[in-house]
């Protein structure tokens, strides 16, 4: 492989989940700058369309939401039928619930895992055929710090995001025959409007999240969507199972 060759999406086309907005968005910025074609999925027709058309050509939308597990199948008919067969999956859909594991009822907890663990199992499951077809296929999670890290008031969602470690494994092994990678990257404390929004009235919190970060600072959208876009391409071709962990140190720094 020739450089930058080894690092393009040219002929690609990948579909995000939740990728309207935050670290999708980010990603789909990274893979229309590597080559790719992007198909961003969402809940919100109107957010789907912002958000292409800041993005500008190669960028598509679906609504969708991946939740509806039983509706996967036909909405990846639906996709092929549209734009074509799809070559990369990003499952980057996700929602949270903070509160006390006493406060947090079983719908609470159920909710968040039938969006991040069902739905994404769903959404891999229906879009396997056209993966596999491209001889390029691969799936991406976005994982977590949470994947790994003890969090407190989000069992739910800690748990979905650990969920996220065996099902990459597990499916990594069982798809290679296909042609098919699978792995995720885990973000650490990423600078978007949620983190401000969870930060800007909580100094203590923003003081201990900054204080388990060697680096000194937050990351950026384009951290987590460059790391995805280097999985994604030929330069991985070698590379499944696994998750990068871009958190500036955080996960192993004291």
């Amino acid at each position: 492989m020739e450089f930058p060759q080894a690092f393009s999406l040219s002929g690609h086309r990948a579909l995000i989940t939740g990728g309207g907005s935050g670290l999708g968005l980010a990603t789909a910025q990274c893979f229309l700058k590597a080559g790719a074609e992007v198909v961003l999925v969402g809940r919100d027709a109107d957010k789907l369309e912002a958000a292409a058309s800041e993005l500008g050509a190669g960028a598509s939308v679906a609504a969708f939401d991946v939740a509806d597990a039983d509706g996967a199948q036909a909405f990846a008919a639906e996709i092929e039928a549209a734009f074509g067969p799809v070559s990369i999956l990003v499952n980057n859909a996700g929602g949270t619930c903070k509160k006390p594991i006493e406060d947090m009822t079983i719908a609470d907890f159920r909710g968040v895992l039938d969006v991040h663990v069902v739905g994404a199992f769903a959404m891999t499951r229906a879009f396997l055929p056209q993966l596999a077809t491209t001889g390029r296929g691969s799936v991406l999670f976005t994982a977590s710090m949470s994947s790994f890290l003890g969090v407190p008031m989000v069992a739910g969602y800690s748990a979905a995001k650990a969920a996220y470690v065996g099902m990459i494994r597990s499916m990594a092994t069982e798809l290679a025959p296909k042609g098919i990678r699978v792995n995720g990257v885990a973000p650490g404390w990423i600078d978007t409007p949620l983190f401000r929004l969870a930060t800007s009235n909580d100094p203590a919190r923003l003081d201990k999240i900054m204080g388990r970060i060697p680096m000194k600072r937050t990351g950026e959208g384009e951290d987590i969507g460059w790391a995805m876009t280097y999985l994604a391409a030929d330069v991985a071709r070698y590379v499944t199972g696994h998750i990068i962990v871009a958190d500036g140190g955080a996960l192993h720094g004291f």
